[in-house]
């Protein structure tokens, strides 16, 4: 039996500087992003590439960040459930986008860079194999139509 989950989220553009959309340039494509019950927006535009205001998240961004954290998340459970002890977990995601000939584009790839830390070095084997695993399971990685890469390095704290 599959289970659903459901998201809502609010997107508003706050970016009429008083002609809305009557031409290009005449607007900033600035949003903000936001979740019912959370304390903070995130404050959105698009990447400085299209008129974007580079001090804020741009939709790509986010998309990287969304591959990274959900391996986390994936990762940390693994650990957890297979005695391996994460002191620290750090990664340098970089996703690669392609502009086609229209205009649009699509992402090519995206490489997550964790850098673990753990208690012991009986854990580093076990604790590098879970990356695949974690890869696998990642709910926002097995909705891409793209690939997910991991380079993970092992240390002991």
């Amino acid at each position: 039996m599959h289970k659903e989950h459901h998201y809502r989220t609010h997107t508003e553009w706050t970016g009429n500087l008083g002609s809305g959309t009557s031409h290009y340039a005449a607007y900033t494509r600035n949003h903000t992003l936001s979740v019912a019950q959370k304390a903070h927006e995130i404050l959105g535009s698009s990447d400085p590439s299209f008129r974007g205001d580079p001090s804020r998240y741009n939709p790509e961004e986010l998309l990287v960040a969304s591959l990274s954290s959900c391996h986390m998340l994936w990762y940390l459970h693994l650990c957890a459930v297979n005695n391996v002890v994460v002191l620290d977990y750090r990664d340098e995601a970089e996703g690669t986008m392609i502009e086609g000939g229209e205009g649009g584009g699509r992402f090519k790839e995206v490489t997550l860079h964790p850098k673990v830390k753990v208690a012991d070095p009986s854990m580093i084997e076990m604790a590098q194999s879970l990356h695949a695993k974690a890869n696998q399971l990642c709910f926002i990685a097995n909705s891409c139509n793209f690939s997910v890469w991991h380079e993970g390095v092992v240390e002991v704290e």
